[in-house]
């Protein structure tokens, strides 16, 4: 059987097209950082109240899929209704559910976008 010799020039002279996006991400997050509701986030009062809202809800992903996490880094304290900046949606443990991260980050984010 004979070698692929010409399949290597074309693979290595593709451009790669993630460096655009990196910029753009960058340039998101510190516009994001900006908004004066993201401090909330470092304040011991969000810190204990995510902590009640995890013990409440058992460590258990609340979005159906049922997984409990052992390890608290990898669990979202969600807001069910975004605040947007509400203090009151912010602060309400009603309005709070326990997701692990990869649920949070992929179809609640998802879902947040379109509206």
């Amino acid at each position: 059987m004979g070698k692929l010799k010409g399949l290597t020039p074309r693979v290595s002279g593709l451009k790669p097209r993630i460096g655009a996006i990196s910029g753009d991400r960058r340039a998101f997050d510190q516009m994001r950082d900006q908004r004066p509701w993201r401090r909330w986030y470092k304040t011991a009062r969000w810190q204990a109240l995510r902590w009640r809202v995890l013990v409440r809800d058992l460590f258990t992903c609340q979005c159906g899929c049922g997984l409990i996490e052992a390890d608290t880094s990898l669990l979202v304290a969600d807001h069910k209704v975004p605040h947007r900046g509400d203090a009151r949606l912010f602060w309400d443990e009603g309005n709070l559910q326990t997701l692990r991260k990869a649920c949070h980050d992929g179809w609640k984010q998802r879902l947040e976008a379109c509206g």
